[in-house]
């Protein structure tokens, strides 16, 4: 008999009219079905052999000819696609971008405080129902949704995420179980009605376990609320070292519910890092996607996925249009036209872009360079990956300006996440959860190995950050150096600052 969910008291009365009791009763039954195994694959992640290779016991996955299965209409085309935070107005703003897909993210850009999540489902079940609005108190500007719309993905916490605000049986329940469960209650029938249907990204998983994982949960929920197997599709971020590893086998896992892989870039460097952290990289700016590591990982994506008749993803281009300097927008269009033509001439079948302005830029160079609605008939037999490939750090220097950027970014990020902001523009690039997990994992290895001292990283903090008071920066600074010093990596800087915004909460 399944457990009643247990709603931790917060301040205020933070009780969505979602929460119903039936919702709160399938919530309960993933729980109990599945936090087990989640626990015993977050475990297992500690204990995998740091000399990453292709597994031999999945081989024959590997040499198969198999292929996953077809995805509906409204998802043959994907060439450009946006994303950002649940919040009404981005949402409304995202679906209306002219983007073929808008992927709410309540992960990386979304600060999970118990109201951010709430309000972002809210948001959400008006916008699959097209009745969601948004009146701006500054400006009394009336947002609505278009007629013709992107189609809606939806980006749950990743595995490591616990959801404190929840408790099931005493125990809190997973992020990710929380975030997909309560969506998919409510909408997937709706969805489905409407000729869509509940649509997925998946993020941070390490193994084709933990994909194997996420295809249960799909068919044990489908089931609950008769749906037919089959109709939730779930595109995979390959953000992880160990996950590119693993590409074919996470396909293979999911093949049924399969939308494809993405390049998950910025988080894939922050694994890279963690993972093989005397592997010193350049600053953050000189790793793109054409060089080592990235360069390797994104084209054997493209292989394995156009092999399997998979969509290849692109990576995000995190610019920003830069207001009141036309030669530095100019500038930064250049870097976004340049990465999208690779992404297109290379076979992928779609891109990110983290802002509506560039909707139009990345869509017309997708326009012109792929005709049809994707390149799956792109199979790329040229690529020849080894492991090697997928382990070279590309060349470069490391320079007193990227310690100092790492710092300002990091720590200027941190403030805002702490005041429930997950999604927040630092010059000229839209930073979120990822890329500032790249600047504190760089500051973490250069002081490890004493490349940077303690006494050079305070010094450079104190003059990076002399203008910002107020707010959380107390808060934020302490939590930065603490974890740029720390003797063990810590895993996730989310989860401690998790901490911090659960202690805020009356």
């Amino acid at each position: 008999m399944t457990q009643k969910v247990k709603v931790a008291e917060i301040k205020s009365p933070q009780r969505s009219p979602l929460l119903t009791e039936p919702a709160l009763s399938f919530l309960a039954s993933l729980h109990q079905e599945f936090e087990h195994r989640r626990q015993e694959l977050l475990a297992a992640r500690k204990t995998r052999d740091p000399a990453y290779d292709f597994l031999g016991s999945t081989a024959l996955i590997r040499k198969g000819d198999w292929k996953v299965a077809p995805v509906p209409a409204a998802l043959a085309d994907r060439r450009v696609e946006i994303t950002g935070p649940t919040d009404a107005k981005m949402v409304i703003n995202a679906l209306n971008s002219g983007a073929s897909v808008f992927m709410a993210d309540f992960e990386d850009a979304t600060a999970p405080a118990w109201g951010n999540l709430l309000h972002g489902q809210e948001s959400l079940h008006a916008a699959v129902r097209r009745t969601l609005t948004f009146d701006a108190p500054e400006t009394q500007k009336h947002y609505a949704l278009n007629e013709k719309t992107a189609v809606l993905f939806v980006r749950p916490r990743g595995w490591h995420l616990p959801e404190a605000h929840v408790l099931v049986g005493g125990e809190p329940m997973s992020g990710s179980l929380f975030d997909f469960g309560l969506f998919f209650f409510h909408n997937a029938a709706e969805q489905l009605e409407r000729g869509l249907g509940p649509f997925f990204y998946l993020p941070k998983l390490e193994s084709h376990l933990e994909a194997r994982l996420w295809n249960d949960v799909f068919n044990f929920s489908q089931d609950a609320l008769k749906i037919p197997r089959g109709s939730i599709k779930a595109t995979v971020l390959i953000e992880t070292l160990p996950a590119a590893f693993e590409m074919d086998e996470i396909l293979f896992e999911l093949k049924e519910h399969s939308a494809g892989l993405n390049c998950g870039r910025w988080d894939y460097i922050f694994s890279f890092i963690k993972k093989q952290p005397d592997l010193l990289l350049p600053d953050r700016g000189q790793l793109t996607m054409d060089k080592g590591f990235l360069n390797a990982y994104s084209q054997k994506l493209i292989q394995t996925c156009h092999r399997r008749a998979a969509h290849a993803m692109g990576g995000m281009a995190a610019q920003i249009p830069v207001k009141d300097d036309p030669a530095a927008n100019d500038a930064a269009m250049a870097r976004v036209k340049a990465d999208k033509l690779r992404e297109v001439k290379d076979g992928h079948d779609g891109t990110w872009v983290a802002h509506p302005a560039l909707v139009p830029v990345a869509k017309e160079i997708f326009d012109a360079h792929m005709k049809g609605p994707n390149q799956l008939s792109v199979l790329r037999e040229d690529v020849k990956v080894t492991r090697e490939d997928l382990l070279r750090p590309p060349e470069g220097t490391r320079s007193d300006e990227g310690l100092r950027q790492n710092v300002r970014v990091g720590v200027r990020y941190l403030e805002a996440w702490l005041r429930g902001q997950g999604c927040v523009p630092l010059y000229n690039l839209m930073e979120d959860a990822a890329t500032a997990e790249i600047s504190r994992a760089q500051v973490w290895q250069q002081v490890r190995h004493r490349l940077v001292s303690v006494e050079k990283l305070d010094a450079v903090m104190k003059e990076e950050l002399a203008a910002f008071e107020g707010g959380k920066f107390d808060e934020a600074r302490a939590l930065f150096r603490s974890l740029s010093i720390a003797d063990d990596f810590e895993e996730f800087l989310t989860l401690p600052a998790y901490q911090r915004l659960l202690a805020a909460e009356p």
